[in-house]
């Protein structure tokens, strides 16, 4: 019967996933995310416009409702794009690595022996662009789950590829 040891782990040792160069997303991404959002926006200001023409009753209020509109679209924009800059990726040896947020960034780091199914998405929009969305399911549940969008399709299905043959040697 062996001896049962618990060792203490020195921390300063250990590798620092906050030292990996990240590959950020592709910069056509920016112009998808664009117009999505210009697309919305066109949904929502037609509403806009409907209701202020079928209820005169808001018609005063016009000035008000289109600076209101204005700032929406230009803070939406500005936190779009700070997104997607902070947005980035990282394949290493045994582990897949994704940073996002806005305020507090968040990044995932996870092992190859949890991820369970890879899927790769080509939104109409993105297609366009060339680009395509990993999405890495693991046996973690939906919050340990990760999308990484604005990928050049080629490179995604070589991801894709990658993470598939590290699945298959686990099985």
């Amino acid at each position: 019967m062996e001896d049962f040891t618990n060792e203490t782990i020195d921390t300063t040792q250990l590798p620092k996933f906050e030292d990996v160069s990240l590959s950020v997303l592709h910069p056509d991404y920016w112009k998808v995310t664009l117009i999505n959002l210009a697309v919305f926006f066109l949904i929502i200001g037609t509403g806009v416009g409907l209701l202020l023409f079928f209820n005169m009753e808001l018609f005063p209020f016009i000035l008000e409702l289109s600076i209101g509109f204005g700032v929406l679209v230009l803070l939406v924009l500005f936190f779009s794009r700070i997104s997607f800059k902070k947005k980035g990726f990282a394949f290493r040896t045994h582990d897949v690595l994704y940073r996002n947020g806005i305020i507090a960034t968040n990044t995932l780091v996870i092992p190859y022996n949890r991820v369970q199914h890879v899927a790769l998405h080509e939104g109409l929009i993105s297609r366009f662009f060339g680009l395509a969305k990993i999405q890495i399911f693991t046996a973690g549940g939906s919050s340990s789950d990760i999308e990484i969008p604005g990928i050049a399709k080629e490179q995604a299905e070589n991801i894709k590829q990658l993470l598939m043959g590290k699945i298959q040697k686990q099985l």
